[in-house]
């Protein structure tokens, strides 16, 4: 954890802390996308796979903000 801090640390005193936020939420939305096309519109017999998608795509959305929250902390 303490590794991951300091990386966001790093990127926040670079001032590329908005350029990296938003490349998370865009991603975290299109996995969050990807697990609900994949519950909503497929057969698929197994449910965890939309489902870990749709926990992975919301951690990525709230991680940023998180992260650098605990950095201001820190």
């Amino acid at each position: 954890m303490d590794e991951a801090l300091e990386v966001v640390d790093v990127v926040a005193d670079s001032g590329l802390e908005g350029v990296v936020t938003w490349a998370l939420r865009l991603v975290g939305l299109l996995v969050l996308l990807a697990g609900l096309g994949l519950w909503l519109l497929t057969d698929l017999g197994l449910l965890w796979i939309p489902a870990v998608l749709l926990v992975v795509g919301v951690v990525l959305l709230a991680a940023p903000s998180v992260l650098l929250l605990l950095a201001e902390f820190a």
